[in-house]
């Protein structure tokens, strides 16, 4: 046979006796969901919530910071540069080097221990308020309702065959979201590339084949990622999702609903009381899963989709006082406090809990210890490289003479004039320059010329210190091991 069923197969499968009564049904599970299209409602009623204005505001402060800080002037440079090719990261007057690699370690541990104490406390705060992918999800959001209306307009249209003014409509919000898109990949580059020679070269078509690619990556990436994905990228592709539930436990806030207070649900009878009706506070309206941005339904309980942004509690609060009804049942709450209906003091006195107390404690110690370790850096770097081709010699005077060269760093945001000393041997001295300077945040190498008397120093190798002191300032001062060869008989 060549491996295919006989033409009558279907005809034989339809009269093949069927699984005995009562055996269990096969069933066929897909690995691919196909996506159900999001439409979320900006708001219920004319004005918005309470936590929607703090979104907001929270969209506009992280904006201002992300587009205006580049553009920021510091003694006449970038204020925050993150120059990967000088190899010099400029945070104002602070101005890290690859050796202060200690320095932006602890800053990435302080930046996640703040995110697990926020979660333990609150949960996905940072999810819901002031995550790059939520904020700018938000903004392409507002720019779609300008051009195609609020979530019933948009639901009708792409209802609706393509016609010239749907194809405008969309079209006009495709090009206005590639222009954000691009306008904040230009940005992110201009944190790694100073960003007044980037526009210039931008605006004359210049750019490097580098620094176009990144731009054009994270821009379409933001355009990718807020336009077409939103959603997916917070349930599918973010693995915070994933492991928040470690750092949860039933004390945590979050947006939970009153199932006690709400069921059963229904529409009820305004004549009549809910109560005597059989019926709970909730309305069954809906509202809180079409505010929602990832599309769940808080009243199923607790999902990894929740992004904590709080617009399910704006829309329910505002459909109780409609009705009449007590706000808060969809609250910022946690599970004990549900399952024992403690009231708001109890809810907070919880949260100062030991496993809160020891992230405040770690994030405390660790940020004490990195302010003054930096308040008491030195912003002065040497490296110094012996000579290798030549370890000492004799010049006139019956001296011996060493070849050092010396890598000055000045990490300060000023100019500045080194002195340069020796001591270790008798009588040893700095035979060439011993006064440089080096302008603000710059490196500098010289080659400096130790000399001794021949007739005083041992033969054979001496341990020496070379100092480099700032002038007007003995503070700032670094002193360098290195080896002084004698002449042998």
């Amino acid at each position: 046979m060549n491996g295919r069923e006989p033409l009558d197969a279907p005809a034989a499968a339809a009269t093949a006796p069927g699984p005995p009564a009562g055996a269990p049904r096969e069933v066929v599970i897909s690995l691919y969901a196909k996506r159900e299209q999001i439409y979320p409602r900006a708001r219920i009623g004319k004005t918005l919530g309470v936590f929607a204005r703090w979104r907001w505001a929270l969209v506009w402060i992280t904006q201002l910071v992300f587009y205006g800080t580049p553009w920021l002037r510091w003694h006449g440079q970038q204020a925050v540069l993150l120059d990967v090719v000088a190899r010099r990261f400029s945070f104002f007057d602070l101005v890290l080097w690859p050796q202060d690699v200690v320095y932006l370690t602890g800053i990435l541990i302080v930046s996640a221990l703040s995110l697990f104490l926020a979660t333990t406390v609150g949960g996905r705060l940072w999810c819901g308020y002031a995550c790059p992918q939520t904020v700018y999800t938000e903004i392409f959001l507002w720019i779609e309702r300008q051009f195609e209306g609020d979530r019933s307009a948009r639901i009708a249209r792409d209802r609706q065959p393509m016609s010239p003014q749907k194809f405008a409509r969309k079209a006009g919000k495709h090009a206005v979201w590639i222009g954000v898109g691009l306008w904040t990949g230009f940005t992110f580059v201009g944190y790694f590339s100073p960003i007044r020679e980037l526009g210039a070269a931008a605006g004359q078509l210049a750019l490097g084949p580098w620094e176009s690619f990144w731009i054009l990556f994270y821009g379409f990436a933001t355009y990718g990622n807020a336009g077409w994905l939103r959603e997916q990228v917070c349930t599918y592709m973010c693995p915070y999702a994933r492991f928040q539930s470690a750092m949860f436990d039933r004390d945590t806030l979050i947006v939970t609903y009153d199932s006690a207070r709400g069921e059963p649900r229904g529409a009820g009878n305004r004549n009549q009381a809910r109560a005597e009706g059989g019926l709970g506070d909730c309305i069954d309206c809906g509202f809180c899963v079409q505010v929602c941005p990832t599309g769940i339904d808080i009243r199923d309980g607790l999902q990894y989709q929740c992004i904590g942004c709080a617009a399910c509690i704006d829309a329910c609060n505002h459909v109780m006082g409609k009705a009449g009804l007590p706000l808060g049942l969809v609250r910022y709450a946690t599970t004990n406090a549900l399952a024992a209906k403690l009231p708001p003091a109890q809810v907070w006195r919880r949260v100062l809990r030991a496993r809160v107390l020891v992230y405040t404690a770690i994030l405390g110690a660790i940020c004490v210890g990195l302010a003054v370790s930096l308040s008491l850096r030195v912003p002065l770097k040497v490296d110094v490289i012996r000579d290798r081709g030549m370890l000492a010699r004799e010049v006139e005077d019956g001296q011996v003479e060493n070849i050092y060269r010396l890598q000055i760093m000045n990490t300060s945001t000023a100019p500045q004039t080194y002195t340069l000393q020796a001591a270790g041997v008798p009588g040893l001295v700095v035979a060439s320059e011993s006064v440089v300077d080096v302008a603000p945040t710059s490196t500098r190498t010289i080659v400096a010329r130790l000399r001794a008397s021949a007739a005083q120093t041992p033969a054979g190798s001496n341990r020496i210190t070379l100092a480099v002191t700032a002038q007007g300032n003995p503070a700032i001062q670094v002193n360098e091991k290195t080896v002084f060869f004698g002449l042998r008989p």
